[in-house]
């Protein structure tokens, strides 16, 4: 029989703070986490990612484009979510986004068949510099007191209502009312948050 081991179980390791960008403003008591918080952040625009105080972003993939821009309130909690811009997406102050919910402002490729397959060419190492198809891109708003449950996806230029409740898994395509209670895919209103 082994002997029991002399030295103490070790808690889970500590996420380190990230170093942000140049062009990110964290406001006063805000925590960013998360080893590929800034991986994907490519934006060259002046004050691409502002965050407001009393803010913890626990793993969350900042995924800006060049000309992306993300705005982010006071007291707001996200955990593993995934913010993909490439225009602009507003966040009020107390939101909760829970883990693995992802937001976009754009599809990210063309829609269209051909344009599609143009794209694809374009993105390969054949396209030899070729120009991508213009990619339709729309704000996304989330305004304040509102609670985005895991693993939802809200899509480019819906707008979220004050005290909006989005249940998990939902797929949100359109805008949201104020205080509305949503889910399914697509997201229809189920109820009323007061």
């Amino acid at each position: 029989m082994s002997e029991p081991s002399s030295t103490p179980h070790s808690p889970r390791p500590v996420q380190r703070a990230q170093v942000p960008p140049a062009n990110v403003r964290l406001g006063p008591n805000t925590l960013v986490t998360g080893e590929l918080s800034f991986k994907r952040f490519l934006s060259n625009e002046p004050d691409a990612l502002v965050i407001g105080s009393h803010c913890t972003m626990d793993g969350v993939h900042f995924a800006l484009g060049e000309k992306g821009r993300v705005q982010i309130g006071n007291y707001c909690y996200f955990t593993n979510a995934v913010l993909l811009c490439e225009l602009e997406m507003r966040i009020g102050n107390y939101v909760v986004i829970g883990w693995n919910a992802t937001i976009a402002d754009t599809d990210f490729h063309p829609l269209k068949p051909a344009e599609r397959i143009a794209d694809a060419i374009a993105c390969s190492p054949l396209g030899q510099g070729r120009p991508r198809p213009e990619i339709p891109k729309r704000p996304v708003t989330i305004e304040d007191d509102v609670w985005i449950g895991p693993n939802a996806t809200l899509l480019k230029g819906v707008r979220i209502g004050t005290g909006a409740f989005i249940e998990a898994g939902s797929l949100v395509t359109r805008d949201v009312p104020a205080h509305a209670r949503i889910m399914g895919n697509p997201a229809q209103v189920i109820g009323e948050v007061r």
